[in-house]
């Protein structure tokens, strides 16, 4: 039975993934009085912000996005700052594709309208310059020198210790059960029960559980995505002086693949389909589940074309959960 917390916060969040500790960070730096709730035991692998690495990038073929990148990458640095840890490293980043498509070339204006640093190679500055990459025919890269990784789990955790240096509270293994609208908000969990002002949902997977009892459905969809790693066959090959690179070529793959240089596991590049299937998060590694590897195929047929360096099959499989709008209005969805 939850036992009644009585002080009144400022604010609760729900869910402690990137988005819910970043938002929790900027309450405690504004004197705000914050308590950070996450269903499951911290660290864990069961959303969408755990694992080692994400890509950084100012290459996007929505204008707002580039335009907002410029501050992302100052509040990172200011996260590196006053945790004393390094969260990014410089690598570089390549949009492969067409100069005649669509989002390619839209992608490339946005960079020239925001004054972001980057270069045109066609196919064959590509091949000179990056050998190790074999592009079809035709076909060429956007260089971005600003791109590159994020660590994502060192990222999490910089800010929970922050969080709790700026006075704020964070409870893990305590699963929402029951929201009560009001002034004050009343949160319950599965052991306790507090009040705040207000209460922000980063619940990604878990938001429309959250919300169904209030009445309210948000235009979301959740998404098992296949996290691949693919062994160099020469060690070093695709590894430190390999940039990021995410790949548009719509006239013969769906939706985006990108890579991450050899890192996480040693001599083992990460490279992922951006794109998944429908699943329920509670259900994500049940072993009656057979995951459908169609994603892993499309990868397959990709690494063997352009990246011959590399072991056509996965070496090591993870998972991850996507959390997207199915509606074109700016909910908050996970991203590279």
């Amino acid at each position: 039975m939850a036992t009644t917390h009585w002080e009144l916060y400022d604010a609760i969040v729900i869910g402690a993934g990137i988005q819910g500790c970043f938002t929790a960070y900027h309450f405690t730096k504004n004197k705000r009085k914050v308590l950070l709730l996450e269903q499951f035991f911290l660290p864990h692998s069961r959303g969408s912000s755990h694992g080692h690495s994400r890509i950084t990038r100012r290459a996007y073929p929505q204008d707002f996005y580039t335009k907002m990148m410029e501050e992302c990458y100052e509040i990172w640095a200011q996260l590196e700052n006053e945790s004393g840890t390094k969260l990014y490293r410089q690598t570089g980043l390549l949009i492969l594709g067409r100069k005649e498509e669509a989002e390619f070339r839209t992608t490339q204006d946005n960079l020239s309208k925001h004054g972001v640093e980057h270069k045109y190679f066609n196919w064959e500055e590509m091949k000179r310059r990056f050998p190790n990459i074999q592009l079809p025919p035709g076909h060429g890269g956007i260089w971005e020198s600003s791109g590159g990784v994020l660590c994502a789990d060192k990222a999490l955790k910089a800010l929970q210790d922050l969080i709790r240096q700026l006075g704020g509270v964070i409870h893990d293994g305590e699963k929402v059960t029951e929201i009560k609208p009001g002034f004050p908000v009343t949160v319950t969990t599965t052991t306790r029960t507090y009040q705040a002002k207000s209460l922000v949902i980063t619940a990604g997977p878990w938001t429309n559980q959250l919300l169904l009892p209030l009445g309210i459905q948000l235009p979301l969809q959740t998404l098992r995505i296949n996290v691949c790693y693919w062994k160099e066959k020469v060690p070093g090959s695709y590894g430190e002086n390999f940039p990021c690179f995410v790949v548009v070529f719509p006239d013969l793959i769906p939706h985006h693949i990108y890579g991450l240089p050899a890192g996480e596991y040693p001599g083992l590049v990460k490279i992922c389909y951006h794109y998944g299937n429908k699943a329920d998060p509670d259900e994500r590694d049940c072993p009656s589940a057979s995951p459908d590897v169609a994603d892993v195929r499309i990868l397959s047929g990709f690494v063997r074309d352009c990246l011959p360096g590399l072991q056509p099959q996965p070496a090591i499989m993870e998972c991850c959960m996507y959390t997207n709008q199915t509606l074109h209005f700016p909910l908050p969805s996970h991203a590279l």
